[in-house]
């Protein structure tokens, strides 16, 4: 069978990666297009992908004809809600929206949809068009991927919107300006979709509103399951930090994108509290999308303290979870992978609007005041890190969150995608033929 996957950003490449390695490990054939920026070409699961028999990969740029990528890029910018939040020329854009209408952007998205889509399943046969959640708000256009599902139902290929990342928080109103609680419109471009796929009920919540229940499919996570973990750590770029920190108390700090509401002043004032500890060496952590949008990294005083720095946006998140002996998260999803290892994650809702998943399942993580900042940091330089959860506690996190369904997750979403493939409408297409995949592993301009 043939899956297409569209991919175009950290996250999603993070989250979808381990399910095209099983795709391809369970005998299947597959393209990866990137649609986002060109430097992810490099990035280390990319590079592990485009290695691997019966993988295409390319960036969406090598498969246009250079003016037609120009008009697809141009339209895409246009219609991104960055574009119209930026104050000199939001308006401009609103302007242009509306005068170069949907109308007149529909045959750039119908061209540069039938060329990926033929290149991809030309020859018919079963297959499966795949790409992460998209929302209304995605740096990617909802009325582009709307025209790749439609036209891929037309050639009666199957739809699924993969997961590219987890549910941090345990509540809904978290971001800037969210005062109502009723569910969230981002969401429903979610029904575009035949499948959509959540790694838990948390997840599943953010969706339900706007699917029938059949439409979404609860896996579990292809990230953090002990299957993809176990690759993960031979596949990942050795790199030391903090050379010299041997015999100190190794923190790092993950912050979250700045739309979601984080009470800043106190961070900074936590930062300065742990640096004054002697023998401790504290890691901060900007969110990989954003990141010099939080007022945390720019702070000048930060960098006056001589065991505390800023990450650069090369040092991956995984370097710093090996690294580091305690990690304090502001409500991410990155350090779930630090509960599966045993390591301490304190969940710092204090320090933000949320309540986050971490505290809600394990509560000896939560901080609560910068009492309980201090008296943990000060317990574990003098008693070390061991035993810091409630085995029962985490155990539940890992099976409702991580697991749910069972530890092996993998082949749960192969099922799920060799099913949709499977969905061929033969009163559209009259044909269940070959895969016609070839094994290059490099694709070619169609």
């Amino acid at each position: 069978m043939k899956a297409l996957f569209f991919l175009r950003h950290y996250n999603d490449i993070d989250h979808i990666t381990p399910v095209i390695s099983k795709w391809i490990e369970s005998g299947h054939h597959c393209d990866v297009v990137l649609v986002g920026h060109p430097k992810f070409r490099n990035d280390y699961r990319i590079e592990f992908l485009n290695k691997l028999d019966r993988v295409r990969l390319a960036h969406i740029r090598d498969l246009l004809p250079p003016p037609e990528f120009l008009r697809w890029r141009l339209q895409m910018l246009l219609l991104t809600n960055g574009a119209r939040r930026l104050f000199f020329i939001g308006r401009l854009v609103g302007i242009l929206v509306q005068t170069y209408n949907a109308k007149r952007r529909e045959p750039i998205w119908r061209n540069t949809t039938r060329r990926l889509l033929e290149h991809s399943f030309g020859e018919g046969g079963k297959g499966v068009v795949v790409f992460d959640w998209i929302t209304r708000d995605s740096p990617i256009s909802v009325e582009w991927v709307e025209t790749v599902v439609a036209t891929a139902r037309g050639m009666g290929l199957g739809t699924v919107s993969l997961p590219h990342g987890d549910s941090p928080h345990a509540n809904r109103l978290i971001r800037h300006h969210e005062w109502v609680l009723k569910p969230d419109a981002l969401f429903s471009a979610a029904r575009i979709f035949d499948k959509l796929v959540v790694p838990n009920e948390l997840c599943a919540t953010r969706f339900r509103p706007f699917l029938d229940n059949q439409a979404i499919a609860v896996l579990g996570s292809p990230r953090y399951c002990d299957e993809w973990l176990s690759k993960l750590a031979k596949l990942s770029p050795q790199r030391p930090q903090g050379a010299g920190s041997e015999g100190r108390l190794k923190i790092v700090i993950f912050l979250r994108k700045s739309n979601f509401t984080t009470f800043w002043e106190e961070v900074s004032e936590v930062v300065g509290m742990i640096a004054a500890f002697p023998g401790v060496e504290l890691v901060i952590k900007p969110h990989t999308r954003g990141g010099w949008r939080q007022p945390l990294t720019g702070n000048a005083s930060l960098r006056q303290l001589s065991n505390v720095s800023v990450a650069a946006d090369s040092v991956h998140s995984i370097h710093l979870m090996n690294w580091a002996d305690v990690i304090i998260d502001l409500a991410t999803s990155v350090v779930f992978e630090a509960v599966k290892a045993k390591k301490p994650v304190l969940a710092a809702d204090y320090l933000h609007a949320g309540r986050s998943a971490l505290a809600y399942y394990m509560p000896e993580t939560e901080l609560k005041c910068r009492d309980d900042v201090y008296r943990r940091i000060d317990e574990f330089l003098s008693n070390g890190c061991e035993s810091f959860y409630v085995e029962e506690h985490r155990q539940r996190f890992i099976d409702e969150m991580l697991h749910a369904g069972g530890a092996d997750v993998l082949p749960r979403y192969v099922a799920l995608l060799e099913e949709q493939a499977e969905r061929i409408k033969t009163d559209e297409t009259g044909s269940t033929g070959g895969t016609g995949a070839s094994e290059t592993r490099s694709l070619k301009r169609a």
